[in-house]
């Protein structure tokens, strides 16, 4: 099968940042059949234009003006079933070892938790389509070594490209922006009470049956994995 990966960030300054807004970064990501890509572009549009919403959508843009459309969309996501799926990685900056670990390096530290966010939902003999929000980074080759390392990890799959996409071009990354974005600020906890943003989170829960919290690996819909990085069991 052709699975296309589209991926996104939340909070992705903690490593530098001396005054930090958050706890844990998160990245995740939208898998769906590249089949039903056309499909699901063209719904969304349907979407946007039922509820007259120009441009480009995103977490950020979530106001009380909005919400209907907003409240349309996690519709949408939650009726496709297991056809489309969201995984995240969420970070917990205050865990993280620059200097012991990612030759104290936050790019690199980055890019090892991406790595980390995919390889585990890539299955032998299928071919993966990976598109990353566009991010200017230090060194170019990160998504290069990136393709590399899950490549070299998952020799019965074929990663076909991870690439940058400017997410104003991609509705896709849009539906991800918007979900990466309910995951982060629920495990922030950073949500004003009686906000249109609470709204939403709100109606995904109730869509989902259950909060947004960490899953078990199990979970196809909607995984949460709060990474330990102190070891144990």
């Amino acid at each position: 099968m052709d699975i296309d990966v589209y991926c996104d960030e939340a909070y992705p300054d903690l490593f530098s940042s001396q005054k930090a807004q958050g706890k844990y970064l998160v990245i995740g990501s939208l898998w769906l059949p590249s089949q039903f890509r056309e499909n699901y572009k063209n719904e969304i549009h349907d979407l946007r234009d039922r509820f007259r919403v120009g441009g480009e959508f995103k977490w950020s843009k979530v106001t009380p003006s909005r919400l209907d459309f907003y409240l349309a969309l996690i519709c949408w996501f939650c009726e496709k079933g297991h056809d489309l799926r969201f995984r995240c990685i969420a970070v917990d900056s205050t865990q993280v070892d620059l200097l012991r670990f990612h030759e104290n390096d936050q790019e690199l530290g980055f890019y090892k938790f991406y790595y980390q966010l995919l390889y585990r939902w890539i299955y032998d003999l299928n071919t993966y389509s990976i598109f990353c929000d566009y991010k200017s980074n230090r060194r170019r080759d990160r998504l290069h070594v990136l393709a590399t390392c899950l490549k070299r990890s998952n020799l019965s799959a074929r990663i076909l490209n991870v690439q940058s996409v400017r997410s104003n071009e991609s509705v896709l990354l849009q539906v991800a922006d918007v979900l990466v974005g309910l995951a982060a600020a629920k495990l922030n906890k950073c949500i004003r009470v009686g906000s249109a943003k609470q709204g939403l989170l709100n109606h995904l829960e109730d869509k989902l049956g259950h909060k947004v919290l960490p899953t078990a690996s199990s979970e196809k819909k909607f995984n949460v994995f709060r990474i330990n990085l102190q070891g144990g069991w």
